[in-house]
């Protein structure tokens, strides 16, 4: 569909992606946006739910604590490297 007809119709092409339709919106004939469903799922749960990944597991503990040190970062990584 063009915009023009997309600005003429939005209130029908609506309705029909809640039917689950899909659409290429083209303007002077490229396309230029996609109008598709919401999908009830994330692609990050989808892909859970599809056992192609794994969450990470939780960790109980602590953070480690902060080590002090004096001077530049720079300088401290220059030390360590020889």
């Amino acid at each position: 569909m063009g915009l023009r007809d997309l600005r003429g119709s939005l209130a029908a092409y609506a309705a029909a992606v809640q039917d689950g339709r899909s659409f290429t919106v083209t303007d002077r004939g490229r396309p230029v946006a996609r109008l598709t469903p919401v999908q009830s799922l994330s692609t990050y749960e989808r892909l859970v739910a599809e056992g192609v990944i794994r969450p990470a597991p939780n960790r109980p503990g602590k953070l480690q604590s902060p080590v002090e040190a004096a001077g530049r970062v720079s300088d401290l990584i220059t030390e360590q490297r020889r």
